[in-house]
């Protein structure tokens, strides 16, 4: 179908202006004697973000129609094409266990069996609507009976919207699923037919040209090109360009355990629940910043909301992704079986349980005071430590058993970084030697840890296997990749008390700290110029994966943000950026730039691997771009601002100065964290396409089914 740049243009269109109803109510301010107001009137701006998620609810189903209309039109287009064409294509793509069968019917012409058409059912919405008395007082939306009315009669109408878009959405496909089957029955009539199959001869031929395999040397020499083997298939006659570059297909690996597939799926599955649940509370976080007063409850405050969100993204999100990596790659590299697929599920429930405890209590009040990442209270944490531990003990063991003369290093960073956080954490939650100062130094030390030699140093091992393989090309540099793991175990883990820069720490202990800052080029350019260099030659590649692109920015987040963290732990700099919202920015490229971003690389080189099942291109698109111009708008104005307040600071200007201040740049750092919010809805999506049974109905393989299934009926001994 060609494409419709004026179907295209009203599509841009009309999201474009969406968007712009929905910000609008966000980008409204007014001056009053207390400084900058984004709202006037509070009120109102809690009711025009309420409206906005309405408006952004219809324009999303609106959208589907838009998508289903299309699908339609491009159904019927197909249909109308002529009948004997279509069938002439399919013949011209058999597989041999389908020339098989032909030939075999040739000999054989059966009367073909009917099969019953299901009906189309499809659900025609009620509207209702009424017309509501004006308010008669002018502070009605202040009060809190009526926006709780309004929060609870928006709840049922997005999910009336959504389960709509859904029920039509199936109902299309399922009506376009039967017209297949009606199709797959007239082209296996067709064939049925003597005179429609092909000769013995031409079958032979055809089946010779697909057991044939090309030799190191086919394609070599001065003769003429010539395509007598039958090296090329399924050739497309479509001259448009591509909207979108057409992505390399997944190759199932057979190899893999299914059971251990199905613990690596749940790992990466229960992975992005806890994505979506922490973000969703970081977006409301992120919310209440420009509308404090959305809610008066002690659960939902920013206090206990903020450390809910950065718990959930590290030790459920970030953390159990890690893990379901780990059991995917160990015994891949290892070239053997996981040791126990048991003490792996025992794994996964410990940390999920351990993860929606921790939430729960935190958001109840209980914690574990002031540490920052570590407000889980110890008993709990235990029950997560004891997941990761059952977890580096089965790596071990597999590694243990494997038939490869060395240990790649992959095992090697992601082993190491088990040891470190178990290590680390248990010190952290250990009481002794944490009074006063002592509290403080472990504290930089734990939180340091668990972003560097955690985080990073076991999906830095993850990316050694994975983007290698994914550019079917080794390693650049082994030796590099050694260097970078040792010199990040000196540096690192001395940089953990330059977050206490001008503190009662004692200066050579600062010192040290700044120094090993310094030391972590070493680590960091080593490490990104082989990942670069690996990729050197193959950029082409890029366009065509789905992997790919998240991996090439979490590389550059990996420089980028590492020389950012250099830069902040000097004395100069830190008097300036710390204790601002730079900082907030800095951790964000660090963890969302790199690990995230790694993790959805990974997510998409490993789970269609598992499953044999794509992700929707343009829903891949649309959850890298969300998340790319959302960490923009996220970092860009929080560093700009965080810049600015720092200066205001070392100026002696009263505080609340800064806070009027940050004002336009907190309403950046929501728009961004929006998009990324959407994002993980997005890989929500993907996630479910990739792992559910496919339902969709391919027209040749059901008419040969219906043929195979003929031939079985009037033979003794079917030979298919």
């Amino acid at each position: 179908m060609k494409f419709q740049t004026k179907k295209l243009y009203s599509k841009v269109k009309l999201v474009t202006i969406t968007i712009l109803l929905f910000f609008q109510p966000l980008l409204t301010f007014a001056q009053t004697d207390e400084g900058v107001s984004f709202f006037p009137n509070k009120s109102i701006g809690f009711i025009g973000l309420l409206v906005g998620l309405v408006i952004v609810a219809v324009a999303l189903v609106f959208f589907l129609i838009l998508k289903l209309a299309g699908n339609t039109n491009q159904f019927l287009e197909d249909k109308n094409e002529v009948q004997k064409d279509k069938f002439k294509k399919y013949m011209n793509n058999l597989n041999s266990s389908e020339i098989e069968i032909l030939k075999k019917k040739r000999s054989q012409n059966n009367n073909r069996i009917s099969i019953l058409v299901l009906g189309f059912l499809s659900l025609v919405p009620q509207i209702m609507s009424a017309q509501t008395a004006p308010a008669n007082r002018e502070d009605l939306f202040s009060q809190p009976g009526v926006i709780i009315t309004l929060v609870l009669i928006f709840i049922p109408l997005f999910l009336a919207l959504v389960y709509l878009a859904a029920k039509v959405s199936t109902g299309f496909k399922n009506y376009v699923n039967n017209q297949k089957i009606n199709e797959a029955e007239e082209f296996a009539s067709y064939i049925s037919e003597t005179e429609n199959i092909p000769s013995d001869a031409i079958l032979d031929e055809i089946k010779h040209k697909l057991e044939y395999n090309i030799t190191p040397n086919e394609l070599s020499g001065i003769e003429t090109p010539n395509d007598s083997k039958g090296l090329l298939k399924n050739i497309s006659s479509e001259t448009n360009y591509r909207f979108f570059a057409s992505k390399r297909p997944p190759v199932k690996r057979p190899k893999i355990d299914p059971e251990l597939t199905r613990l690596i799926l749940w790992f990466l599955g229960t992975a992005v629940f806890w994505l979506f649940v922490g973000s969703s509370v970081g977006e409301y976080v992120g919310i209440k910043f420009i509308v404090p007063d959305a809610d008066n409850y002690s659960w939902l405050s920013i206090g206990r909301l903020r450390a809910v969100h950065t718990n959930l993204v590290f030790w459920a999100w970030s953390t159990i992704g890690i893990m379901g990596l780990g059991y995917y790659i160990v015994p891949m590299v290892s070239n053997a079986p996981l040791n126990s697929i048991k003490n792996g599920w025992k794994a996964l429930i410990a940390v999920n349980a351990a993860m929606l405890i921790g939430a729960i209590s935190i958001m109840a009040g209980i914690n574990n005071g002031g540490g920052e990442y570590r407000e889980i209270i110890w008993p709990i944490m235990a029950v997560w430590a004891y997941g990761l531990l059952l977890t580096v003990i089965n790596f071990i063991k597999t590694i243990a058993k494997r038939t490869t003369l060395e240990i790649y290093i992959s095992n090697w960073f992601i082993v190491a970084s088990y040891i470190f956080i178990l290590i680390v954490a248990t010190i952290a939650y250990i009481p002794m030697g944490q009074d006063g100062i002592g509290e403080t130094i472990v504290q930089g030390y734990y939180m340091h840890q668990a972003v560097g030699m955690w985080f990073m140093f076991s999906m830095l091992g993850v990316l050694y296997y994975l983007l290698p393989q994914q550019l079917n090309k080794p390693i650049y540099s082994y030796s590099l990749g050694v260097l970078a793991f040792w010199s990040q175990i000196l540096f690192y883990t001395v940089i953990g008390t330059h977050h206490f820069v001008f503190s009662a720490l004692p200066w050579w202990l600062q010192t040290v700290a700044i120094v090993g800052s310094v030391g972590m080029l070493i680590p960091v350019t080593s490490g990104t110029i082989n990942y670069l260099m690996t990729m050197r030659g193959s950029w082409s590649k890029i366009s065509n994966s789905y992997s790919l692109p998240f991996f090439f920015v979490g590389i550059i987040y990996y420089f980028t943000g590492s020389f950012q963290g250099t830069a902040e732990a000097f004395r100069s700099t830190n008097l300036i950026w710390h204790f601002t919202d730079f900082t907030i920015a800095h951790s964000h490229i660090t963890m969302y730039g790199i690990i995230t971003f790694l993790l959805f690389g990974s997510i998409y080189a490993i789970v269609p691997r598992l499953t044999g099942k794509e992700p929707p291109q343009l829903g891949v698109g649309a959850h890298f771009w969300l998340a790319l111009i959302g960490l923009q708008f996220y970092t860009i104005p929080l560093m700009i601002g965080g810049t600015l307040k720092g200066i205001m600071w070392a100026e002696g200007k009263p505080f609340i100065d800064s806070v009027v201040l940050m004002g336009p740049y907190w309403l950046w750092r929501a728009i961004g964290g929006t998009l990324m919010w959407l994002s993980h809805i997005v890989l929500a999506y993907n996630m479910y396409k990739m792992m559910r049974p496919s339902t969709d109905v391919d027209v040749k393989e059901r008419a040969f089914e219906i043929i195979n299934q003929n031939l079985e009926a009037n033979s003794v001994e079917p030979k298919i």
